[in-house]
């Protein structure tokens, strides 16, 4: 697979992933990486009809992203991941998929985590997530919007 773009957005596919986000990316296939919405089929179903006409949409947990990037049956599909948290990236990646870059587009407010930015509130899971993943080498680029300045969320998470 050609990774052309992953974002970490709980909103998973809403207006700005399909207007904006999914045309940028480019790729014929957007994968949602979710054991949480990989076991709730009426969320799997409105996820995949969010998605913009004419895109393929998979909705699957980690174990079977790893597999199906490691199938040469879609070796040279175009893909961009879509993520609900940090933790499922970091299970990714650490499972062999060459991911460069995560976009940190959406993480919503909720009891137990601390707001980092206006659309970014974080678990203290998130944030050792996202420290591992920088350890990794994997480009951490906090925008909600594409046009938005990048932020460091390093500094925002210390």
């Amino acid at each position: 697979m050609i990774i052309k773009f992953a974002r970490i957005d709980d909103r998973l596919i809403h207006g700005q992933v399909a207007t904006v986000w999914a045309k940028l990316a480019n790729a014929q296939r957007i994968i949602v990486v979710s054991k949480e919405v990989f076991n709730d089929k009426i969320r799997k179903v409105l996820v995949k009809q969010a998605a913009p006409a004419g895109m393929k949409v998979n909705v699957v947990d980690v174990p079977k992203a790893i597999a199906v990037f490691n199938n040469p049956k879609y070796q040279n599909d175009t893909v961009f991941y879509l993520f609900t948290n940090p933790t499922e990236v970091l299970e990714l990646v650490k499972g062999g998929i060459p991911l460069k870059s995560i976009n940190i587009g959406g993480l919503s407010y909720a009891e137990g985590k601390k707001q980092i930015t206006k659309a970014v509130s974080v678990t203290p899971e998130d944030v050792q997530a996202f420290k591992e993943l920088d350890k990794l080498g994997v480009n951490l680029d906090l925008r909600v919007l594409a046009d938005d300045p990048k932020k460091d969320i390093l500094k925002l998470i210390s």
